[in-house]
Parts: structure tokens; C-alpha cells; sequence
């Protein structure tokens, strides 16, 4: 093998990558072997030389040498791994972390969690969250411990619950049982999750899980409900929706006037519209609230606009 391709890196801490063309010669030559089946995912130099490639200046050449390490899968996590960690070159951080979303081992856990709570760049720590999402239920209960913190910032909770959603039915059974935490941000961020499982499996039990948020003692929980099953139009929920019109909690109220507008405008029958439309029109004569008397004027306005255009189809 030529001198190119066996060199190691003189560079003082690794920031420099490999030349470009010590790289282009790399991965012909690994997806030569590949195509080949001839390629030895045992050789830790060559792993370790792929993953020091993540660090080329070149977008394109990064995403194929994330690629290429994504089809040799879970033997290259441990470089990988060492690379998201202690690599002083941020660029290779982060191609680490995007190339660990195609991996998606569960043995990556821990150390993404620690990247995406603790590392100084902002982009590590985005993809970090993002191969967590991808890695699927394995990462959920280190999921509800960040939300459930109070040492978590609003933005990294936000980015939590992402996950969560986006993990959805690939972990129903153990997002369902926290709802019942006693963290009002997780039981928030269930609910989102839970709303992300109907989208793919529309289960009774779990309509009646946002039904029965609509109840729950937080505000966020509340509002993140109303919202939820405004945006799925769940029709049997619109006499929870009604009485959350008078919650003492103005945000409850609007969240309710919205979700119901939402529900209105999917109505097709006159009588059903009126369901919606006249315990709006009751709750605005009684409305102090400016921002919710807003809502739901607009929640009105939208049912109305929608029903006469009906009229006209």
C-alpha cells in the first residue's frame, strides 16, 4: 500500500485533516474492497483513517465517507465514538455524530447524550440529538431524564422532546407509562410524542391519553393537549375543548378556542359546525381576556369563512 494511504497524521492535536487526495484515494479503495467483499471492517487503522477523513474541507466527500462508514455499521461506533468525545477538530465532531444517525447503535447512546448536553458547539449538539432520535427507543428514558431536569435549558428540552416525537410509535408502550411523571415538561413532551403515534397508529388509547391531559394540573400539559388534538381534528373531543373554553387559566382558554377552530374548519355538516361555532360565540360575550378574545374571534371568523365556502361547493 502506498505511503499515501498508510501515512499517519503529523499534525499537532489532529486538526489538520488528510490531504484531499490521501482521501479520495481512501475511500476508492475501500469501496473497491467493498464492492469486492474483500474489505476487512477488522482494520483499525483503516477505520481510524475513514473517520479522520469526516474532517475534509469538502461537504460532498464528507457525507461519502459518512456513508461509506454507515455500510461498514457498528464496527466503526467505537471510533466513531472516541472521534464525537475528544476529537479537537469540530468538524469531524459533528460528521461523527451525523454518521452515528445512519448507524444508529444503541451502544452510541451515552456518549451522544454527553455531546449533546455538554459540547461547546452548537451543531454537535443538534446531530447529536438527531442519531439519538434515529437510535429509537434505547434512547428514551435518557430523553425523559433530560426533560425532567431542572438543570436543562428551555432549547435543550425543546430539542428533547423532538426526539420523542419523532422516535413515536418506535417506543409507544414506554412513552405512554410518562405520562404519568410527575414533571409537567415530560408529560408536555409526551403528549407531543403520544400526538406523533396517532399520526402513525391511531390507537383509542391513545386519543383518550390527550383527551385526558386536557384535565391535567400544568398549563403547558393543557395547552400542548388542546393543541394536539386540534391539529389530529379528533371530532369527540370537542365537548372537552368546550369546557376548557372557561378554564381559569386564560392560556387554556385560548388553546381551546384554537384547537376548536381547527375542528371547525374540517367540519363539512352544518350541524356539527354549529356544535363549534355556538359555544365560541357564548364564551366571547363572557371573555375578558384580550389575547383570547382574539382567538377567538379569528377561531369564528375561520369556521364561518370555511362554512359558507361549503355552501358555495
Amino acid at each position: 500500500m502506498s505511503n499515501l494511504l498508510t501515512g499517519e497524521m503529523k499534525s499537532e492535536g489532529n486538526l489538520i485533516p488528510p490531504p484531499q487526495e490521501q482521501t479520495d484515494a481512501l475511500l476508492l479503495m475501500v469501496k473497491e474492497q467493498i464492492d469486492l467483499d474483500t474489505f476487512n471492517p477488522n482494520d483499525q487503522q483503516l477505520l481510524k483513517r475513514l473517520v479522520e477523513s469526516l474532517g475534509d474541507s469538502r461537504g460532498l466527500v464528507r457525507m461519502q465517507v459518512a456513508e461509506t462508514l454507515g455500510q461498514i455499521g457498528e464496527l466503526a461506533t467505537p471510533l466513531l465514538l472516541d472521534a464525537l468525545a475528544h476529537h479537537p477538530n469540530v468538524v469531524v465532531r459533528r460528521a461523527s455524530a451525523k454518521t452515528l444517525t445512519i448507524i444508529a447503535d444503541p451502544k452510541a447512546v451515552p456518549t451522544l447524550v454527553h455531546s449533546f448536553l455538554h459540547d461547546e458547539d452548537t451543531v454537535v449538539q443538534g446531530s447529536s440529538v438527531g442519531a439519538l432520535a434515529r437510535t429509537g427507543e434505547v434512547a428514551v428514558p435518557p430523553l425523559l431524564e433530560i426533560l425532567a431536569s431542572p438543570d436543562s435549558s428551555e432549547n435543550t428540552k425543546g430539542h428533547a422532546a423532538w426526539a420523542l416525537a419523532f422516535i413515536g410509535s418506535a417506543a409507544k408502550e414506554y412513552i405512554y407509562k410518562a405520562i404519568d411523571s410527575d414533571s409537567p415538561d415530560v408529560r408536555a413532551a409526551v403528549v407531543g410524542a403520544i400526538a406523533k403515534t396517532i399520526q402513525e397508529d391511531p390507537k383509542p388509547e391513545a386519543f383518550n391519553m390527550l383527551v385526558n391531559a386536557l384535565g391535567d394540573a400544568d398549563t403547558i400539559v393543557r395547552c400542548e393537549a388542546a393543541s394536539a388534538l386540534g391539529n389530529l381534528a379528533y371530532q369527540p373531543a370537542i365537548g372537552n375543548l368546550t369546557e376548557l373554553l372557561h378554564h381559569p387559566d386564560w392560556e387554556s382558554r385560548k388553546a381551546a378556542a384554537l384547537a376548536l377552530m381547527k375542528m371547525g374548519v374540517n367540519l363539512t355538516c352544518a350541524n356539527k359546525t354549529r356544535t363549534v361555532l355556538e359555544p365560541l360565540q357564548a364564551a366571547l360575550v363572557q371573555e375578558a381576556e384580550t389575547a383570547v378574545q382574539q382567538a377567538i374571534k379569528l377561531a369564528i371568523s375561520q369556521i364561518e369563512k370555511h362554512s359558507d365556502q361549503d355552501d358555495w361547493a
